[in-house]
Parts: C-alpha cells; structure tokens; sequence
C-alpha cells in the first residue's frame, strides 16, 4: 500500500522502540508532502544527544528534519528541548537542570503550523518512552490533537513489538493512520512473510517499507513511500 491521498494538517510520528528509523521515516514523509506541492515542516519536541556546534546545542535527528523541511523552521521551534546526553528524555533532563513541560512544546508548534501546510512531528524513542516523571508522549499527543503514525523496525520480534504498541494506541483512543517498516536489520528472515503478518495483525495500513539503504536521505527514502 502506499500513502493515502489527503493527510491530516500534522501527525505525530512513533516508533515500536528506539533507533528503529523515525527519523528516517519523518524525512521521507517530508520530502513526500513536499512532492505533492505542499508546505511541510519537521518537528522534533525532545531529542536526547545533542552536542553544542557554536549556535547552542543541536541534535543530528533534529537537524536531519530541519534539512528535510521546506519552508525552513528555526531550530528552537523544530526542537525545543535540546537534551545533552544520549539518555532517555528523563534522565538527560535531569542531568541538565531541565524540566520538560508542554506549554514550550505547544507553543513551538503552533509557531511551526502558521508556516506549513503539514507538521511532522518524530517522538523520541517508542511509544511508552516517558518525557519526563509527569508526561508520557501520550500526553503530548493529546495536547497536540494528533493522530500517530507508528514505524515498525523490521527485525526479529518485530510482529510482537507492533502488536503490543498498537493495542496500546487502540486502547488510550489514539488513532492511528497508519503504520511504516523499516528494515533496520538486513540479514532477517522471511522479511515479506513477516510484514504479511503484520498487515493482517495491525488494525491500520501500511503506508511502505523502508528498505536497508545505509546513507540514503529522505528524499530517495520517499519513493517508497508512493511504491511499497
């Protein structure tokens, strides 16, 4: 299948857990809004692991989706919590002297949709990962109003990981539009017999399969986007 025709003014963009490709997805869906002619911009709200390049603290996920917007954002609007340590949010916060809450986040976004026709909004590890002792992503989403789109890393355990997130989504009234593989680990076996299994399981469809493209941008990631 591939994406649906019309596309919600944002989305929030999750993962079935960490380093499984949100970004690489969230650049694809960017660059694929972009070639429908519309005005897409990348949001990252927290991001863990930022090192300071002269102009405060920047982080590589963030910079990949303010590269991949079009109009261009401000970097303290696309990611307002620039997070030192490559912890989870929680604990790089704490380490930091930073205390995460909505209202920064809430505000960045609205900045971000008075310039874009899509917002495309990456969470930060998968699904359940905390923001902090107070807030839940699921939280976040609320505040934002968005639907989710989840990205499944393609490995062994995979139909598990999918499954127990998208029951999660179901069950604290998150819609869901759909859902994005990602072959993060080339050597898995019965890869296309998997991702039948979780077309079947999965209560939402399958926008594409990312395939395992090491260096490959956004841009050429879209294609299969249009063409899974």
């Amino acid at each position: 299948m591939s994406l649906p025709a019309t596309l919600p003014t944002a989305l929030f963009v999750t993962g079935t857990d960490t380093e499984i490709g949100k970004t690489a997805a969230s650049t694809a869906l960017l660059y694929a809004l972009r070639r429908r002619g519309l005005r897409a911009v990348g949001m990252k709200p927290v991001a863990s692991g930022s090192h300071d390049l002269g102009q405060g603290l920047r982080n590589d996920d963030a910079l990949a989706l303010q590269a991949a917007s079009l109009p261009v954002p401000a970097y303290a609007d696309l990611n307002p919590y620039a997070l030192r340590q490559p912890l989870a949010p929680e604990l790089a916060a704490a380490e930091d002297g930073v205390r995460i809450e909505l209202a920064p986040i809430v505000a960045a976004f609205e900045r971000l949709r008075a310039q874009a026709d899509v917002v495309v909004v990456e969470g930060v590890g998968g699904w359940l990962a905390p923001l902090s002792a107070q807030l839940d992503q699921l939280d976040l989403v609320r505040a934002l109003r968005l639907p989710v789109v989840l990205v499944v890393g393609l490995r062994l355990g995979c139909v598990n990981h999918a499954r127990l997130t998208a029951q999660s989504l179901q069950a604290n009234g998150v819609d869901c539009l759909g859902w994005i593989g990602n072959h993060i680990d080339p050597s898995m076996q019965r890869q296309d017999e998997n991702c039948a299994t979780l077309q079947q399981r999965l209560p939402m469809p399958c926008w594409g399969r990312l395939p395992h493209l090491p260096g490959a941008g956004g841009e050429a990631l879209s294609m299969y986007l249009h063409d899974a």
